[in-house]
C-alpha cells in the first residue's frame, strides 16, 4: 500500500515559488539552489571555517610587514643602531608601552638604550626571530664560541649569559631570562670568572631574586675553602664590596651544618670576670 504524500503548504509553495522565478530568470541554463540544503545548512563549505581560522593566524610574514624601530644601544663611539620589526618587539611588555606612545604620524620610531650592552640586546633580538640565541645549548653543555676560551679567567662566558638575564628581567621577557640561567650553569669557569660572575650579579639584580643569586651561595658555599684560596683577594673584595654576598654563603654553610645535625650546642654568653 503506498505511503498518503503528505505536504506542508506553507514551506512547499514558498519552494515552488522560488524555483519558478530562478527558471523565469535564467532558462534552462541557470543554476538551481537546493533550498532545503540551505535551510540544514548542508550546502556550506566545510573548508570554509578552516581558512578563516589560517586566515585570522599571525604568519611570520606579517610579522615582517609591520613597520621598523630603530634602537639606538650604547654611548658615544660605541654607539650602534640596530632595527627590528615592531611586531615581534612588542612581545616584550616594554616595548610595547614604548611603541603606544609614538604618534601615528611619525616617519621615525626610535628607541634609546644608552645603558645596555650591545651583545645582550644582540642576543635578545636574535630570540625574538629564531626562539634561540648563540651559542645554543647542546645536550648538557653549549656550542663551541670560537671567539672565547674554553675556560675563561675573566668570566666573559658567564657575563654574557647573565647581561642577557637581566636585560630580559628588564624587557619582561621570562621565557628568555630562563633561556639565559639555564646557559649559566653549562660554562665552565675558574674562580676569578665566578667572582666576576658574582659581582655583576650582586651589582644589577635585587636581593629578591633567588633564582640568580641562591645558586651563587650555593657555589661558594660549597667550594670557598678551596675556590678562595685561588683568588683571595678577590673573594674578600667581594665580600666587602657586597656584603650580602658574604652573608648569603654564611648562611648556606650554616643552613647546610645544620641540616647535617653537626650544629654545636649554643653556649651561655661570655661572663665577665667579677671582682676585679
Amino acid at each position: 500500500m503506498a505511503e498518503p504524500e503528505v505536504r506542508i503548504e506553507g514551506f512547499q509553495a514558498a519552494v515552488d515559488e522560488a524555483l519558478q522565478d530562478i527558471e523565469m530568470a535564467g532558462g534552462d541554463d541557470a543554476e538551481i539552489i537546493d533550498i532545503e540544503d540551505e535551510a540544514n545548512g548542508e550546502g556550506a563549505d566545510p573548508e570554509d571555517a578552516g581558512r578563516e581560522e589560517e586566515a585570522a593566524r599571525t604568519t611570520f610574514i606579517d610579522y615582517l610587514k609591520s613597520p621598523i624601530i630603530e634602537l639606538l644601544v650604547g654611548q658615544g663611539e660605541e654607539q650602534t643602531l640596530l632595527t627590528a620589526h615592531q611586531a615581534l618587539l612588542i612581545k616584550s611588555p616594554f616595548f610595547a608601552d614604548a611603541v603606544a606612545q609614538f604618534s601615528t604620524e611619525a616617519t621615525t620610531r626610535r628607541i634609546e638604550f644608552a645603558n645596555e650592552d650591545l651583545d645582550a640586546v644582540g642576543c635578545f633580538l636574535q630570540y625574538l626571530y629564531t626562539g634561540e640565541y648563540f651559542p645554543k645549548k647542546v645536550g648538557d653543555a653549549l656550542e663551541s664560541d670560537p671567539a672565547q676560551a674554553a675556560i675563561g679567567d675573566d668570566g666573559d662566558q658567564l657575563l654574557k649569559h647573565a647581561r642577557v638575564y637581566t636585560l630580559a628581567e628588564k624587557l619582561g621577557v621570562i621565557e628568555l631570562k630562563s633561556l639565559a640561567h639555564s646557559k649559566v650553569h653549562r660554562v665552565h669557569s675558574t674562580a676569578r670568572g665566578e667572582l666576576a660572575y658574582a659581582r655583576f650579579v650582586y651589582a644589577n639584580t635585587p636581593r629578591s631574586d633567588s633564582t640568580i643569586r641562591k645558586p651563587i651561595a650555593s657555589f661558594w658555599g660549597q667550594r670557598s675553602h678551596v675556590l678562595r684560596h685561588e683568588a683571595e683577594d678577590d673573594f674578600r673584595a667581594l665580600c666587602l664590596e657586597y656584603p650580602e654576598f658574604g652573608f648569603d654563603v654564611l648562611s648556606f654553610v650554616l643552613d647546610a651544618r645544620e641540616r647535617k645535625g653537626v650544629e654545636a650546642e649554643p653556649k651561655s654568653g661570655r661572663k665577665r670576670a667579677r671582682g676585679m
